[in-house]
């Protein structure tokens, strides 16, 4: 139910960055963990939405990547949302394999601040 103070609009579209791109979190539908944070183009958007695989746009190789379609650990759609800026994009995903992480890790967030750096956090 909308708040009658609420200024928010009844739509609105993503917002692009000069690149043509938006970031986007991926979220543990069900345990509610961050696991990465990578980017997509409209292409790559519409390819997820559309087939509820989760493909991205890799800035390094300049093309559409498929999560998973090489190791494995691919990602389900559960539900997609827009922040409101419309300039961030959260997916909540189904996380299959080893985790979502290149290193082989379950989440690309395991370094935190000790003693003025950032260390590697042994997985739990």
């Amino acid at each position: 139910m909308k708040d009658a103070t609420s200024t928010a609009p009844d739509t609105l579209s993503p917002k692009w960055n000069e690149q043509g791109l938006i970031p986007v979190i991926a979220q543990e539908a069900d345990t509610g963990e961050i696991l990465m944070l990578a980017w997509m183009n409209a292409e790559a958007l519409e390819q997820t939405l559309t087939s509820g695989e989760v493909t991205y746009w890799s800035r390094s190789r300049q093309s559409l990547w498929r999560k998973g379609a090489t190791s494995g650990n691919t990602q389900d759609l559960v539900s997609a949302c827009l922040d409101c800026d419309g300039d961030t994009l959260l997916l909540q995903v189904k996380q299959h394999g080893a985790g979502a992480c290149h290193t082989g890790r379950r989440t690309c967030f395991f370094y935190h601040p000790e003693d003025g750096s950032w260390r590697l956090s042994e997985d739990d």
